[in-house]
């Protein structure tokens, strides 16, 4: 049973590589520069942009996971999601694979985000978020003409080892172990969900080799507990010894920053995320398959230890 990962080389899917292995020892790798991650593996290198290697990468493919991540940037997204979610349907349908799709909560209203879960409306709050509910309609829409078997595993933002894309390492962590005071967006008192990035692979294989989850949106095991911003510098603070203070960005500092910066000049319409409360939801999961998430404590400290193993410490 061959299953394919479209956007292999990154985050999830390196990981979900190595989770997929349970199941099935064909595991085929696309991306422009595929690397093996189990000797097994199949190398598809590919340009997803171009609809006709998309059809090449998915054909011989029971399941197909869908993790891509394109620059953040909405001129980038509004070029490139609607496309290759096309050429990946179209593919799998004329080939008869099971798509997964890996998406973010964008799409959500605004009044939900203190409490999503996989039946919160859908009005996006931003234009990245539009995109967002474009791609994943395109999805369901043939779901529900019965053209396409597919699912929808969504995830809030991401923490986890080896992690170059989470806002909680590269302003937190990385600013703590270069010595600096770690950063938060807006308002550092509320509170904010993060995915551990392992959970959230092995959450994606799972619903992959179930096929009583397709056909359906599926948010991915997070920690319950939520923290707020200040709660999680503490976290790292304890694990690193330190005792570092936290230093909270403004709206006006992040455009400031957005001149200088052109990822920040991305992040301002994002920021309802941060001045209110983050929940994500994902008791529908843990209950279906009796998951019990990495806890937010657990974490951190495997983050940190990772570390100190690797620097040799």
């Amino acid at each position: 049973m061959k299953q394919t990962i479209l956007g292999a080389n990154g985050t999830i899917g390196k990981i979900l590589a190595k989770e997929l292995a349970t199941y099935t020892r064909q595991i085929r790798l696309v991306s422009r520069h595929p690397k093996k991650v189990n000797d097994t593996d199949e190398l598809f290198p590919a340009d997803l942009s171009i609809p006709e290697q998309v059809d090449k990468a998915i054909e011989g493919s029971e399941v197909v996971y869908l993790v891509v991540g394109f620059d953040y940037n909405i001129k980038v997204w509004r070029e490139n999601w609607p496309k290759l979610i096309k050429a990946t349907i179209d593919a799998c349908i004329k080939h008869k694979s099971k798509l997964v799709f890996f998406d973010n909560v964008y799409l959500y209203d605004i009044k939900s985000i203190g409490h999503m879960t996989e039946d919160s409306p859908i009005n996006p709050p931003s234009k990245k978020g539009v995109v967002r509910k474009e791609i994943a309609e395109m999805i369901l829409n043939q779901v529900k003409a019965g053209d396409l078997t597919a699912l929808i595993a969504r995830a809030p933002d991401f923490y986890g080892p080896d992690n170059e894309k989470s806002f909680l390492i590269e302003t937190v962590y990385k600013n703590i172990l270069k010595g600096k005071n770690p950063n938060w967006f807006i308002n550092a008192n509320k509170k904010h969900s993060f995915i551990y990035t392992p959970d959230a692979a092995k959450a994606t294989a799972i619903l992959g080799n179930t096929p009583e989850a397709y056909n359906q949106v599926w948010h991915l095991p997070t920690d319950k507990n939520n923290l707020t911003g200040k709660e999680w510098v503490a976290l790292f603070n304890k694990e690193m010894n330190t005792s570092k203070k936290i230093v909270t960005l403004p709206m006006f500092m992040l455009k400031i920053l957005g001149i200088f910066m052109p990822f920040m000049r991305e992040m301002p319409e994002m920021m309802y995320q941060y001045d209110r409360d983050y929940f994500f939801d994902s008791s529908k999961f843990n209950k279906r398959f009796n998951f019990t998430p990495t806890t937010n404590e657990m974490g951190v400290k495997q983050i940190v230890n990772q570390a100190k193993t690797a620097n040799g410490k």
